[in-house]
């Protein structure tokens, strides 16, 4: 693996593309092999029969996500750990949603959510009924997507710039014309086996000041069924139907508001000094590891900078990882480096 240490934080050694080993099957392996086998056919149909025309009909919202469930319960994945800031585990367990709705996204907010699994789609599609958007290290505009195709992303090689004539928009413009709906942003922009958080791309920004950014942390046990490396379809099928159960570990962190937009900077000759433009330049020089990916975004002011720190820490703090330099563009030349032939 020598030959991959490029692709390690140089701070942290976290390598956070590489696929998470499989735990040998054993003895176990024609009870994994039965399961896997019994459950195949059964995901497939239901799978295709949501995305073909389930969720065309009218079945209303609480149809579509008990359909949801039900692709969710298929392969075992019903244990939830759901654990919010600033409440205790008996008051969540207890209807603490209900009572005090403002600890969870609600409509007009943006969910900031890790990216590791086309599992993540699921679950946030089978609990909020969010929009789903694509993010690009590139551009501040987010490319409205839809729950297939977030679960296709999660496959895909990674993508510094979006596609050619991709319908993009503001997430301010979106969340205008939809006020009764939650965004799902992720920030990340690509998929990482969620043992690091990788550098931001400058979508929040965009939020409308008003508009509560909510950090998710979602986890998986085991491990396996991330998916950091692009078409690992039958490795991810394998993983997921072949254990008896599955455990989301999830994590909601406070609000976050976008105060870059209520408090904006403006430097002229007469409101500026030699020591504003010396702190400007520390500012400039910050490690990589507290940078958003920006490869041809716009330059940061010192807000803009703490919102997106502020919503990176909260999920490196949720997921017990911490936050790495690696990006976009590293994972693109690792998914390069990997798919040579070699000896592993």
């Amino acid at each position: 693996m020598e030959k991959y240490s490029q692709f390690r934080d140089r701070g942290s050694g976290i390598a956070p593309f590489f696929p998470v080993p499989t735990h040998p099957s054993g003895v176990s392996f024609p009870f994994h092999f039965f399961l896997f086998v019994c459950r195949l056919p059964i995901l497939l149909t239901v799978a295709l029969s949501y995305f073909t025309f389930l969720q065309w009909l009218s079945i209303g919202s609480l149809g579509k996500k008990a359909c949801l469930w039900l692709i969710l319960g298929v392969p075992g994945v019903w244990w939830i750990d759901l654990q919010i800031d600033g409440v205790k585990k008996g008051q969540v367990s207890s209807g603490y949603e209900h009572h005090h709705p403002t600890r969870l996204p609600q409509p007009f907010s943006v969910i900031a959510s890790s990216y590791t699994s086309p599992i993540d789609s699921i679950y946030l599609a089978a609990i909020f009924d969010p929009i789903f958007t694509a993010s690009y290290p590139s551009t501040r505009l987010v490319h409205r997507i839809s729950l297939f195709q977030a679960l296709l992303r999660a496959f895909s090689t990674p993508q510094t710039h979006p596609p050619p004539n991709a319908p993009l928009t503001e997430l301010a413009t979106l969340m205008a014309a939809h006020p009764k709906r939650i965004v799902v942003i992720f920030p990340e922009c690509t998929t990482t086996n969620g043992r690091g958080i990788l550098p931001f791309s400058q979508s929040l920004l965009a939020a409308p000041p008003t508009a509560k950014i909510f950090p998710v942390s979602l986890r998986y046990t085991p491990g396996d069924i991330t998916t950091p490396v692009p078409r690992s379809y039958l490795t991810f099928l394998w993983n997921l139907l072949s254990k008896p159960t599955h455990c989301i570990r999830v994590r909601i962190a406070e609000s976050v508001y976008n105060t870059s937009k209520t408090t904006p900077i403006s430097k002229s000759s007469y409101t500026t000094n030699f020591l504003d433009t010396l702190q400007a330049e520390d500012l400039a020089s910050s490690s990589s590891e507290t940078l958003p990916s920006s490869d041809d975004g716009d330059s940061l002011g010192s807000e803009e900078r703490k919102v997106l720190d502020r919503v990176a820490e909260a999920l490196a703090r949720l997921g017990r990882v911490k936050r790495v330099g690696l990006g976009v563009r590293e994972k693109a030349d690792f998914v390069k480096a990997w798919s040579r032939p070699r000896k592993r």
